[in-house]
Order: C-alpha cells, then sequence, then structure tokens
C-alpha cells in the first residue's frame, strides 16, 4: 500500500510505505512433528549421525543429508549462550515491554534456540543463566506457542514439559504455518522521480530523454541503462499508448482492489521507448489484446495528489491497433 508522497519546496517527495502480507510455508515431516509437538508443551530435537541434537530440528542430516532418523524431546529448561537486549520493542514482537533475545542451548540438545527471554530488567541478564520457557494458554503449533523464556526461578512459567500442569488434549499434526510479514518504511524519491510525480499532481506525464542515444523513459530512471549518462532533459508524453504485453489475472490475493478476472498490461505510451505496468479496465478482459491502443482514466482532479495512482486506468480508446513493428522493440 502506498501513500501520497509529502511535498518539500526544494528537495525529493517523501512517503511512508507500508508492506504486509502472510507468509504461509508447507512444513516437511522434521518441522511438522516439531510445531505439533509445541501444541502439546514437548520441544523436539533431531539427532544427527555423529550424534549432535538440532533443535529446531533439521530437515535433512548435516551429516548423512539423509532425513533425520530419531527425533528426540530437549529441555524444556535450557542455558543462555549469547543474549542482546532490546530496549524498545518493535512491532509484532513477542513482548511489548523490554526483554533479551537469547540463543538457549536446551538441555539435552547441543546448539542454540534463538527465542525472546523476559528477564525484566537488563541487568538481570546474563550469559550461562538458567531459563525455561512461558507457554502461551492457546496453543496452535507454531513457534510462538513459547511465549518467551524466563529465568528458571520465576513462577510465571506455568507447566513446561509432559506431565507438568493440566493434561494437553491431542491435536492433528501441524503441516502448515503461516506468519504475517509487516515492512514500514520512510521512501524518498530520486529528484527525477519527485519531478515525474510533481507532474502527475499537475496532469502531466513526465518522462526523460538520454541526449546520447534519444530514448525517453517514463517514469524516469535519472540515467540511461544504454548508455550510462544522465538523462536529464524533460518531455511531457501523450496520456494514451499501446498496449505491448498482457496478463489477465484470475486468482484473487488478500489486499485485491480490484476484482477478478482483470488485465494488468504493459503499455508503451507514445513518444516512449519504456513500457509501464498499468491496469486495463473498461471492457472484457478477453478484448485486450497486443497492439491495442489506451488512454488514461484519470481520477477526479480533487483526488490528485503526488501519487500514480492519480491515473486510475487505461481504457481502449477506439483507435485502430498500432502495427507489431511500431512497438516490437519495446516488448
Amino acid at each position: 500500500m502506498t501513500s501520497p508522497a509529502k511535498e518539500t519546496r526544494d528537495g525529493p517527495l517523501r512517503a511512508p510505505l507500508d508492506i504486509s502480507f502472510d507468509y504461509t510455508r508447507s512444513l516437511g515431516p522434521a518441522l511438522s512433528a516439531f510445531m505439533s509437538a509445541l501444541a502439546q508443551r514437548r520441544i523436539l530435537g533431531s539427532r544427527s549421525a555423529d550424534g549432535r541434537v538440532y533443535v529446531p530440528p533439521a530437515e535433512y542430516d548435516p551429516v548423512t543429508f539423509s532425513p533425520p532418523a530419531e527425533l528426540v524431546d530437549v529441555g524444556p529448561g535450557g542455558t543462555v549462550l549469547t543474549w542482546s537486549w532490546q530496549p524498545q520493542p518493535r512491532e509484532g514482537q513477542p513482548l511489548d515491554h523490554p526483554f533479551a533475545w537469547a540463543l538457549i542451548r536446551l538441555d539435552g540438545a547441543d546448539g542454540g534456540l534463538l527465542h525472546a527471554v523476559d528477564a525484566g530488567a537488563s541487568d538481570q541478564m546474563r550469559t550461562g543463566m538458567r531459563v525455561r520457557p512461558r507457554w502461551a494458554a492457546e496453543r496452535s503449533g507454531h513457534i510462538r506457542d513459547i511465549e518467551c523464556f524466563v529465568p528458571a526461578g520465576d513462577d510465571s512459567a506455568g507447566g513446561t514439559a509432559r506431565g507438568e500442569g493440566d493434561l494437553v488434549p491431542a491435536r492433528e499434526a501441524v503441516t502448515m504455518v503461516t506468519t504475517p510479514i509487516r515492512l514500514h518504511y520512510q521512501h524518498s524519491a530520486s529528484a527525477e522521480e519527485s519531478r515525474y510525480l510533481r507532474g502527475l499532481a499537475e496532469g502531466k506525464v513526465i518522462g526523460q530523454r538520454c541526449p546520447a542515444c534519444g530514448k525517453v523513459y517514463v517514469p524516469p530512471r535519472g540515467a540511461c541503462p544504454t548508455d550510462g549518462v544522465p538523462t536529464t532533459t524533460d518531455v511531457e508524453l501523450p496520456d494514451r499508448g499501446t498496449v505491448t504485453t498482457f496478463c489477465v489475472v484470475n486468482v484473487p490475493f488478500q489486499g485485491q482492489r480490484v476484482p477478478t478476472p482483470y488485465v494488468a498490461a504493459s503499455v508503451l505510451l507514445d513518444g516512449a521507448d519504456i513500457a509501464f505496468q498499468h491496469l486495463i479496465l473498461g471492457c472484457e478482459p478477453s478484448e485486450v489484446r497486443m497492439g491495442m491502443r489506451v488512454r488514461a482514466v484519470w481520477k477526479p482532479r480533487d483526488q490528485w495528489g503526488t501519487t500514480s495512482e492519480n491515473i486510475s486506468h487505461f481504457e481502449p480508446s477506439g483507435e485502430p491497433d498500432a502495427p507489431y513493428e511500431s512497438y516490437a522493440h519495446h516488448l
């Protein structure tokens, strides 16, 4: 999701950008067993051919390169090998108050498991301290079934292994895990991109011409990829062009704004030497074709900002199709 860029008097435009999606992963036999065991308040590791135990289980034995022959219970207690204090937790992190990221060697394991330790304060953390897991009240077969680790003497952990606390009912094997991914950052547009976006706020499409080969790029790139020289000359382009290639989107996805099916196409504006991606609406997807002439459909002027979303989409212009030779070198 993008936001209109913020205006500045002389410098480049800036805008906050948010990217988010749910990452879904299918699990192999080893990690499926590991995640399923977490829902039972158990932690599993894999024993390799040389006797070392890995947590989480290795999907392939690092010695024989075969699937692990044995999964074994480890922990639940462990020892902090190394740690780093997190004084200001970020969105999506395990705890909403200061905590430590730590590598924890669980009892019976040979390597470290990365997890959060709720020690209360940084001066309470130390290498070599004993910790045990604090289990989530509701568990689904995910690494976050362990809310965090706490010092071994902390009574907030509750039951930490089979036989402790309430009995845990059996669950079906966990074969998939879904993890939300969120990224928030500030984007600063280049000088050329800023001129392009300011042009869109005035209803203009601005490209730049290479002084060496004469090619016109839209959006501007700042330098010609063919000659490597700055593209310093602005060129105002019409908002009409030709469909060079296209794709009919039939599969819905999270956050989708246009109902399927619809067409995403490469549109070569008249006078440009590179196509850019946009939506083709205003006709049936089956009617879209290479060489089809299209024109921009702008949003109402009171909705314009310094954003490419000022152009809502492209639609057929009614002109005859462009001959293949006119766009063959721009595919």
